[in-house]
């Protein structure tokens, strides 16, 4: 179990004004920081399972919380016997929260698109990029609602979503706002895929936006609604899709913008043996490679997560230095999609 430290999330730009309806959400936010309780008890579980170094399971036990952080956790005996909230949990297990580290929550409204099923990632992604040119703001914001009263059911309470398409009026808001009304951490990627069909990409044409408006709005996400500090609800990071689907300029300039800002990089790479061919062919080097030119791998500067490392004579995975990994051993729809690979 996390406790949410709510933090009120960044004024909008001046010239970027926001509707009624958002102003109102934010107006909730401020409302739910201000009625936050400085310290809570949570005591008498059934079980307290830590999860810690020495993987404690603890009976009869609690957590003491101060201004949304947990300050001590063990028996309930050993805990402060006051504070402004107290929750008894007595039958009841206390687990840590779970964290999804890689999310597409737009693609929860065409998970059974019967022509997509079995399909490899290629042809996944051609048979459903037309029909997510055609998403509504609406739709952005009824799948965030959808996938995180998933995530949240299953004990998650942080997440981390990729979205890389704005159709129709889309923004990154869609998801933002329903997030904070949820209540789950959120780690909203500015997503982008600028490479469309006819400059040699995968994606069509529909669904690209040209750079600069990707680089201009990547940075008013970041000012309007970055909160840097740690248990902030919401952090903006930003996410150029793939190898497959942007330039390598725009790869450059999202690392750049986003060290000079301090907020975390994320991507799609080393997914299947066809992306290694595309990397090979068009750019002349595999994946990591390709990112480690651009910019994207390096010690204490960024966090790369991706997907899978095709096998070969020498493992992807070996090159990445300094990056965290949100590694799936077999990409999602069965085994048409990716083969495993070790993560050392």
């Amino acid at each position: 179990m996390l406790i949410s430290d709510w933090k009120e999330i960044g004024q909008p730009a001046v010239d970027n004004p926001l509707s009624d309806q958002r102003s109102t959400q934010i107006r909730i936010q401020k409302s739910k920081i201000s009625n936050l309780m400085p310290t809570l008890l949570v005591r008498h579980a059934t079980m307290l399972v830590t999860m810690d170094d020495h993987r404690r399971e603890i009976p009869d036990g609690g957590l003491f919380i101060r201004d949304g952080f947990i300050e001590q956790a063990g028996p309930t005996s050993e805990l402060p016997s006051s504070a402004d909230e107290i929750l008894d949990l007595n039958g009841h297990l206390l687990l840590p929260g779970l964290i999804n580290t890689h999310h597409h929550f737009y693609q929860t409204l065409t998970r059974a698109v019967p022509d997509a099923q079995d399909a490899n990632l290629f042809n996944w992604l051609k048979t459903l990029y037309p029909i997510w040119a055609r998403m509504r703001p609406e739709d952005i914001r009824t799948s965030t609602q959808t996938a995180l009263a998933e995530l949240a059911l299953s004990g998650c309470t942080a997440a981390s979503d990729h979205l890389y398409l704005f159709p129709n009026g889309s923004r990154l808001e869609d998801e933002i706002f329903p997030a904070l009304e949820v209540g789950l951490r959120l780690h909203a990627s500015r997503g982008s895929m600028s490479l469309g069909e006819s400059q040699g990409g995968l994606p069509p044409d529909s669904v690209v936006e040209d750079e600069e408006s990707i680089l201009r709005d990547s940075q008013r996400l970041i000012e309007a609604y970055h909160d840097p500090k740690p248990g902030a609800m919401t952090q903006v990071v930003l996410a150029p899709c793939s190898p497959f689907s942007v330039t390598g300029d725009l790869m450059r300039q999202s690392a750049e913008l986003g060290r000079q800002y301090g907020v975390q990089l994320h991507t799609h790479l080393a997914e299947t043996q066809d992306e290694e061919s595309f990397c090979l062919e068009l750019f002349g080097y595999r994946p990591v490679a390709y990112m480690k030119s651009l910019g994207w791998v390096g010690p204490g500067r960024m966090v790369c997560p991706f997907r899978a490392c095709p096998p070969g004579p020498r493992s992807a995975c070996t090159l990445i230095t300094g990056c965290g990994v949100a590694h799936l051993p077999l990409l999602e729809n069965g085994p048409g999609l990716g083969e495993s690979a070790p993560v050392l």
